[in-house]
Order: structure tokens, then C-alpha cells, then sequence
């Protein structure tokens, strides 16, 4: 990675952080617990995935739909989000499959 996949990365990001601070103060929030979530449970392909801005897209259409955030998701965020990453391997299961095959 060179420092030019860096700044684009980080344009990328602000770009898509502009997008976030658009949103609904409660659809900032509920996706900031989401983010949260995802960073610390980990799934591999977060990184270079399109999962997070498709997050915001999906906001963004229910908020401009007229629809509150919990018509969306539900009351479990923790759940939605879940249910987003249920087939991707995390990297808890990486360091498991490490740690049993030694």
C-alpha cells in the first residue's frame, strides 16, 4: 500500500463520514453503535467491503422515506447488525482456527 492508496483511502472515508453527519440524528447514532459493533466483533472483510456506505444508503433511503430508524432495524441493534455479518468470518474466528490447529 502506498501513500497514495492512503490518501485516497482517507478521502474515501471523509466522503463517506460527510455522508453519516447527513443523516437523522437518530440514524447518526444508531449507526455509530453499529460501526462500533463492527469494528469490535471484526469481520475480515469489513476493511475493503462495501458493507458500511451500503449502511448509509440504507439509512438514508428509510430516512427519506419518512421512516424512523427502528421501523428499519428493530430494537437490537446489536441483532441487525449481526444479521449483516452472519456468514463473513471474524477475525475471533481466524485467532480460534489458529489456536486450535497448533
Amino acid at each position: 500500500m502506498g501513500i497514495r492508496d492512503i490518501i485516497e483511502g482517507k478521502k474515501q472515508w471523509r466522503a463517506h463520514m460527510a455522508r453519516v453527519k447527513a443523516l437523522p440524528p437518530d440514524y447518526r447514532i444508531v449507526y455509530t453503535e453499529i460501526q462500533k459493533y463492527l469494528f469490535k466483533v471484526g469481520p475480515v472483510t469489513l476493511a475493503g467491503d462495501q458493507l458500511l456506505p451500503g449502511i448509509v444508503d440504507f439509512f438514508a433511503e428509510g430516512a427519506a422515506d419518512g421512516k424512523g430508524v427502528v421501523e428499519l432495524i428493530g430494537t437490537d441493534v446489536a441483532a441487525f447488525a449481526d444479521g449483516l455479518i452472519k456468514d463473513a468470518p471474524t477475525y475471533a474466528d481466524v485467532h480460534r482456527e489458529a489456536t486450535t490447529s497448533t
